[in-house]
């Protein structure tokens, strides 16, 4: 029997996870902004941290998003680094419906320890897109975002106790636990890719530890009538 998460105790194993290298696509046109229009208006990081914490108070996607505030407080956001703004916005601007460790009020940093897991990921759920339209002749392009990590993670690996957070069709019990897992004061969780077998992922809940951001490779994902798409690296 799979008992739910909220019953569990104690909670899932900690691992202490130094990973390099690890890889998270978005789409390319996100990659292509600059790190923060309200960069050239800041005498320093401090300034900066300020005028982001008066845009977010007056942006009204957030507040109509969120309700008022988003998920994440100013002070956990990172700013004076590489890519800062990509970091934020996995944090600030969540899918309504959340993702498989987060809710609709705060997201999370999702990566895989390799690409060929970070593709199969990408590929089932904007193949499911076009699933629900019955479309399936578009191009998108991604680009590869590579960070490291060095801290000790919630690890769901080889723990059948915690299967119900990896149901395919179903992030029920895993957001219950992620809810739990961040009240605790938990880094994130490392688990099984269900998207391909053997990867796995990390979803970081904390946007300082998401170090060294750097881009990696493009990629282009072509589908042609059929639901898998052709992918192609892009040249630099």
């Amino acid at each position: 029997m799979i008992l739910p998460p909220a019953s569990l105790d104690p909670l899932p194993p900690l691992a202490a996870l130094r990973q390099i290298d690890t890889c998270r696509l978005i789409p390319s046109r996100f990659a292509d902004m600059e790190d923060s229009v309200l960069a050239p208006l800041a005498e320093d990081d401090s300034h900066l941290r300020e005028l982001f914490e008066l845009d977010n108070a007056t942006n009204a996607r957030l507040v109509a998003e969120y309700g008022g505030a988003p998920g994440i407080g100013v002070d956990e956001l990172v700013f004076g680094v590489p890519h800062f703004r990509i970091i934020n916005a996995a944090y600030t601007y969540a899918r309504p419906e959340g993702a498989r460790f987060n809710d609709g009020e705060r997201g999370a940093w999702y990566c895989a320890f390799d690409m060929k897991t970070a593709l199969a990921e990408i590929i089932f759920h904007k193949t499911v897109e076009y699933q629900e339209i019955d479309y399936f002749d578009d191009s998108v392009s991604y680009q590869s975002l590579l960070a490291d990590f060095s801290a000790s993670f919630h690890d769901l690996r080889g723990q059948q106790r915690y299967a119900a957070c990896l149901d395919p069709a179903s992030y029920i019990a895993s957001q219950d636990l992620a809810a739990i897992l961040l009240d605790a004061g938990s880094m994130g969780v490392i688990f099984p890719s269900v998207r391909r077998d053997g990867g796995t992922n990390l979803a970081c809940f904390r946007p300082a530890l998401v170090g060294n951001v750097r881009k990696g490779a493009a990629y282009r994902l072509t589908w042609r009538g059929t639901p898998t798409p052709h992918v192609e690296i892009l040249q630099g």
